[in-house]
């Protein structure tokens, strides 16, 4: 057990009381949500990625009350990965970290209290319930594991939390923290060379923010690795007890080299000659991690959505490209992933679709009930073969989804190119930094 002393020698290492905030960025879209999100009273969970910027918006967070007036004293900020505490991790440890943080430090009532990397406190959610249904603190946990909110710790917290979810910068942002921005369409036209010089780099590098302070190439590709090998080990391996190391990186290796690629679970099983358990079990700790998602394609029966193949994306192009070291053959999977996690920022519900004749729709937006977008991407529309490849997809997709008055279709390409008629298929073709800058 750690004494008072030592507990508070350790927290007031991470904590401001009578030293200055460090500096960094700000991140307003969210900020203003972890804002609006607090204000109600409930457990604030933000989740997302390792090193994508939770602790950074903890920061903000707390010069954001400093600035309302709050107290330094009455803002407590807790690093569960600090190595002092890896031996003590439990709810027990949390009583003690608050009790001696109410013993030397004396803070007004209901003090602010922010766990950061929570998930690694077996049973936090429990130590969370006691805090809430005491009223004895406002609460702000962070988890770098989409389990933090497992069905199980999700069950427990039922109404009683609201959650953020952070992912690495977008374009906007990587344009920001490079202390760069586009105000409007005009000023796109005018600086056209240097944002494409920005995009190029950000297809390659990602959207670690991490990495924008880094000026040599090679090093922030070392850091990417390091980033990777972090996830793997910490959110994987030592979770949940991993013996067999290889079969897994090489399933990871596989996805992040094949992103906005369609495979199935047996499909995997055949190409990796693994288990179809081991498979299904890793591509669920990965997406856990936050390291990859899947999309369901899209059918009116949920029972067959379940049973067809997913596609793989990446959290991050830079992090994909690092394990892959095919960076300029996989521009077209660039694009695609970046529009992939474009449209989870911004709270679409997307799958992606099959026709009939075995035509891909890449993304299909959902709103309630209806099908409101259908969204191609594209590297280059330039040959007339691609076009009406993709002028094809929408059209049959058309046809066999059912209603489409309403639906838009889009067509996102990297290489400038001009539509002589695009109404005559009721098709916007749109550059995909514009559609990133300019949604």
């Amino acid at each position: 057990m750690l004494s008072k002393e030592k507990i508070m020698e350790t927290i007031s290492d991470w904590n401001y009381w009578g030293k200055d905030l460090r500096p960094s960025i700000e991140r307003k879209s969210y900020e203003a949500e972890i804002s609006r999100k607090a204000s109600s009273g409930e457990i604030l969970v933000i989740k997302g990625v390792r090193r994508a910027g939770k602790s950074t918006l903890l920061l903000n967070e707390i010069k954001r009350l400093r600035a309302e007036g709050r107290p330094a004293k009455d803002i407590l900020l807790v690093n569960l990965e600090d190595p002092r505490f890896i031996e003590h991790l439990s709810p027990a440890l949390l009583d003690q970290i608050k009790d001696a943080y109410l013993e030397f430090m004396a803070p007004g009532p209901k003090p602010i209290i922010m766990l950061d990397e929570v998930q690694n406190v077996p049973g936090w959610e429990k130590w969370a319930l006691k805090e809430y249904g005491l009223s004895q603190s406002s609460l702000y946990v962070t988890g770098s594991n989409s389990s933090l909110l497992s069905p199980e710790v999700g069950t427990a917290l039922s109404g009683r939390y609201l959650d953020v979810t952070v992912f690495p910068l977008s374009f906007v942002e990587f344009l920001h923290f490079n202390q760069f921005s586009i105000r409007d369409r005009a000023e796109r036209i005018q600086k056209r060379n240097k944002v494409d010089g920005f995009f190029r780099r950000f297809v390659e590098q990602g959207g670690f923010p991490k990495l924008i302070e880094i000026s040599d190439a090679e090093t922030r590709r070392d850091t990417l690795k390091a980033y990777y090998d972090s996830i793997l080990l910490r959110d994987i391996i030592t979770r949940h007890k991993i013996l067999n190391h290889r079969t897994l990186e090489e399933l990871t290796m596989f996805l992040l080299s094949n992103t906005s690629s369609i495979n199935s679970i047996n499909r995997l099983k055949n190409n990796l000659g693994i288990s179809y358990d081991s498979v299904k079990d890793y591509t669920h700790y990965l997406e856990q991690a936050c390291l990859i998602f899947q999309l369901a394609r899209f059918d009116w029966s949920i029972k067959k959505q379940l049973t067809h193949p997913k596609k793989f994306y990446s959290v991050d192009t830079g992090l994909a490209n690092r394990v892959s070291f095919q960076v300029g053959a996989r521009m077209a999977q660039n694009l695609e992933n970046i529009v992939f996690v474009e449209l989870l920022r911004r709270k679409r519900e997307i799958y992606y679709y099959k026709t009939s004749n075995n035509l891909e729709i890449d993304f299909v937006i959902k709103e309630g009930a209806k099908i409101v977008e259908l969204i191609q991407v594209c590297h280059d529309l330039e040959n007339e073969k691609t076009r009406k490849r993709e002028f094809a997809a929408f059209a049959k997709a058309e046809d066999e989804i059912g209603d489409t008055s309403a639906i838009r279709k889009t067509i996102l390409t990297h290489m400038p190119y001009e539509e002589s008629d695009p109404k005559d298929h009721d098709i916007e073709i749109r550059n995909v930094i514009d559609w990133l800058l300019f949604p």
